[in-house]
């Protein structure tokens, strides 16, 4: 009974949280760099009376650059061994469901802001950078994993290198009787 409990959590690990805790550390960027640029923006940093400073605007800039951020963490670390050969169709899809995301997460702020009047920066924040994040969040991780990254796309890693009788490099440390460990690089086939 261990055994298969074992081997669930390995396979759960494996196939869903490891790329959930990547993807995590890859969103938290992304939202650090969204949050700073949006409230730089909101304040007045790069000027007044401008589109870019109302909410909308901010939000508009901010997502954009937090989106370019976090496509080249997923491609090169949280999905780097899905990431795909035509990385241009890649950048394509990552920013379609990237516009999905924020989408709803703008559609969080206009409700906050214009449909129920709560137009404070608090309040801006909180539809935008808690609600909104929360739903685009879920959205993005879905199709990022299961669409644009996933293991079924025929120019992708995975599948290059099974059609060519291998498996993707796979890196696992062993531990020397001298307490070092040493990493060691295999391709399976």
């Amino acid at each position: 009974m261990f055994t298969r409990l074992d081997t669930f959590a390995r396979l759960l690990y494996e196939k869903l949280l490891r790329y959930v805790l990547k993807f995590g550390i890859v969103g938290l960027a992304g939202y650090v760099v969204d949050v700073g640029l949006f409230n730089l923006l909101r304040v007045g940093v790069f000027g007044d009376d401008h589109f870019f400073q109302g909410p909308i605007g901010a939000k508009i800039i901010s997502a954009g650059v937090a989106t370019i951020a976090t496509w080249f963490g997923n491609r090169y670390w949280t999905f780097r061994e899905h990431r795909r050969k035509n990385y241009l169709l890649e950048l394509a899809e990552f920013s379609t469901v990237s516009v999905g995301g924020i989408l709803i997460g703008l559609a969080c702020l206009w409700v906050s802001h214009y449909l129920l009047g709560f137009t404070s920066l608090l309040a801006d924040n909180i539809s935008s950078n808690v609600v909104g994040l929360v739903l685009g969040t879920s959205f993005r991780f879905l199709l990022y994993r299961f669409w644009v990254y996933g293991h079924h796309r025929a120019d992708g890693l995975t599948t290059r290198a099974s059609s060519d009788g291998q498996r993707p490099a796979q890196v696992s440390t062993s531990h020397r009787p001298n307490g070092s460990e040493h990493a060691k690089v295999t391709r399976g086939g």
